[in-house]
């Protein structure tokens, strides 16, 4: 494994002479200034882009525009954190031309779970992080793993712009809608994941069990799962677990809705709307019936969902698609997982959509005959 950083952003931080400034507002603002102030790095202001100012104050400052800093700094003179992701074109656009007049990095700090992947992190977990990589399977995926590994160090966004995969050849090879009859779709969202996946499947696929905690996610998936004709697509309104639980669940309406592991009112500014939801293992949910594919995309409960398939993958060994974004120990934890439960499984492959920061990457796993 080659990592091509030899210090973590946080130091670089801590002893430059530069002012610090940040890019974008929010929870992920929240968590990068939490982590600024806890390695002691002083954030001088926060700005949006040109044209995107409407007068707002952040953490008792001003929103200030780009131009705004740049007069007031000087672009030479700051050093940029990104606070906020995006895969849109459009926004890349926008953060490139930061990029391109300043100093700017994209502080990795986990969707869930505690810490920072900084160098002390990394000495800690190099053996661990050593074993998942010796799992992976192709050159892109070592490529992918070194250049996630060093982004995550340093913030530089050249290591994200190499660890990117092309995720329509992904699907097609590596998930092979084509050859699937039964699925499950763990985080199921809206069913924007199901209906890519039936895109690419010609009609094989039969049945789909989609899995979904979050009550306005439900409606959306619910209304889909009736409009669909291509395939059985089952909805349980559940989230996915080890066992069957009662578990509190961040039901604020995003994207990312999550299970609770506190229980704050708010996450940095934002109110959180804790509420009590059901959760199932996918075992219990299928009862034996077999599936022949498991993504497994439930925003930091990627370890307990396993656990709660063990049974499944057990009995019809399944290709798995596990994410391993939203917490630290993801990159190693989870692959290392899958291989100690069932070393049968001899095909791991990492690939990454286009985006920043190193969100979506999503790791595919296979048994083969050798």
């Amino acid at each position: 494994m080659r990592i091509s950083v030899t210090s973590d952003l946080w130091s670089y931080l801590h002893e430059t002479t530069k002012t610090v400034v940040m890019y974008g507002m929010g929870n992920g603002a929240d968590k990068i200034l939490a982590a600024c102030a806890q390695k002691g790095i002083e954030v001088a202001d926060f700005f949006a882009s040109d044209g995107f100012v409407r007068g707002h104050t952040f953490h008792g400052k001003p929103v200030l525009s780009w131009s705004a800093i740049k007069e007031k700094y000087g672009a030479e003179n700051v050093i940029v954190l990104l606070s906020f992701g995006s895969s849109r074109e459009d926004v890349l656009e926008l953060i490139a031309r930061v990029a391109g007049e300043a100093e700017l990095y994209a502080p990795d700090v986990p969707a869930f779970g505690d810490g920072l992947f900084d160098d002390a992190y990394f000495l800690e977990h190099q053996d661990e992080l050593e074993q998942a990589y010796g799992l992976l399977s192709d050159e892109e995926s070592r490529r992918i793993f070194e250049n996630v590994i060093s982004f995550k160090l340093s913030g530089r966004l050249e290591f994200l712009y190499d660890a990117e995969s092309d995720m329509e050849c992904a699907l097609r090879e590596l998930v092979r809608p084509s050859a699937l009859g039964a699925v499950a779709d763990l985080g199921a969202y809206n069913g924007d994941t199901v209906r890519e996946l039936l895109d690419a499947a010609n009609g094989s696929i039969r049945s789909v069990y989609a899995m979904e905690p979050d009550a306005r996610n439900q409606k959306k998936l619910q209304a889909y799962a009736e409009r669909e004709t291509r395939a059985e697509v089952i909805p349980i309104f559940a989230g996915a677990w080890s066992s069957s639980e009662v578990l509190r669940f961040d039901a604020s309406g995003n994207r990312n809705a999550s299970f609770g592991e506190n229980r704050s009112e708010t996450l940095g500014d934002r109110p959180v709307k804790w509420k009590e939801i059901h959760a199932e293992p996918l075992d219990a949910v299928l009862n034996g019936a077999t599936v022949d594919y498991i993504k497994y995309d439930v925003e930091g409960a990627e370890r307990e969902a396993i656990l709660g398939s063990k049974k499944t993958i057990g009995q019809c060994f399944p290709a798995l698609m596990v994410s391993l974004y939203h917490r630290n120990e993801d990159l190693f934890d989870l692959p290392l997982l899958v291989h100690d439960l069932f070393p049968s499984y001899n095909r791991y492959y990492l690939r990454r959509k286009r985006g920043i920061p190193a969100w979506d990457l999503n790791l595919y796993i296979r048994k083969e005959n050798e």
